[in-house]
């Protein structure tokens, strides 16, 4: 497993929010707790490339949004807001010895956190990050690859993976007030705490579910049933509407 992460520029205290009211950003605690993250990753086996930060794109720590990469090919994203579209190009070298290149086009939107994989299907969410339009196009891009693209709608959150991701073992960890369980009943789902909402974005590596720090019932639960599970603190960036997805690509 490979992984790319960017590091955090104080720029981040400025970064786009939609739910969230804005909060003071500890740029030296968000530096440390980037540094304990891509240390998990590299406890639970990715090889990790560290980007330099971007002073000038507030967002551009969360590189999960700048390109969807599967197998056979990297779709580079058209993120949803004119001020994320720049990071897309600082991406792009990261892929193109390694994968051939798909771009989304205007006027499609399309984020990675909108996008979940779950084996061959892959959920794209509609949202105002992601749209109708996105979705065609890594329709286009993936499908003639055996992969079937699925809309889907969640609500109350900014992105797809804040409502669900995958942990492996057929298993999705769940915000039913968020996104509609019933789509996921050909897999095991596992409701988080309702006290965490936000407990439903985890990051599977190396067999290891990585769970927030902000979210110990739901951790608590996935214990239980079995999962060998690890806590990271990213409170700062949780400030920033991001969750543990965010902060990285990972690929094969």
């Amino acid at each position: 497993m490979r992984a790319i992460v960017r590091l955090p520029s104080p720029a981040l205290s400025r970064c786009a929010l939609t739910f969230l009211d804005r909060q003071a950003i500890d740029f030296e605690k968000a530096l440390a707790q980037h540094a304990a993250y891509v240390a998990a990753l590299r406890s639970a086996g990715a090889v990790v490339r560290i980007l330099p930060p971007k002073p000038d794109l507030p967002d551009a720590v969360f590189v999960e949004d700048t390109a969807v990469v599967v197998d056979e090919c990297a779709v580079i994203t058209r993120p949803g807001i004119d001020s994320r579209r720049p990071e897309t190009e600082t991406i792009l070298a990261e892929f193109d010895a390694i994968r051939p290149i798909v771009r989304i086009d205007e006027p499609g939107t399309l984020e990675g956190g909108d996008i979940l994989r779950v084996g061959r299907t892959i959920f794209a969410g509609q949202t105002p990050r992601t749209n109708a339009e996105g979705t065609r196009q890594l329709a286009a891009a993936l499908g003639p690859h055996g992969y079937d693209v699925v809309p889907i709608e969640p609500t109350g959150c900014l992105h797809l993976k804040s409502a669900v991701t995958y942990i492996g073992d057929e298993t999705v960890l769940i915000n039913p007030d968020w996104i509609d369980v019933d789509l996921f009943s050909r897999w095991q789902c596992v409701p988080v705490a309702p006290e965490e909402p936000f407990g439903a974005n985890a990051l599977l590596v190396g067999g290891i579910v990585h769970t927030a720090a902000s979210a110990p019932r739901t951790r608590r639960k996935l214990d239980a049933l079995g999962f060998r599970t690890s806590a990271i603190d990213t409170s700062e960036f949780e400030k920033a509407e991001a969750a543990l997805t965010c902060l990285c690509l990972l690929f094969e």
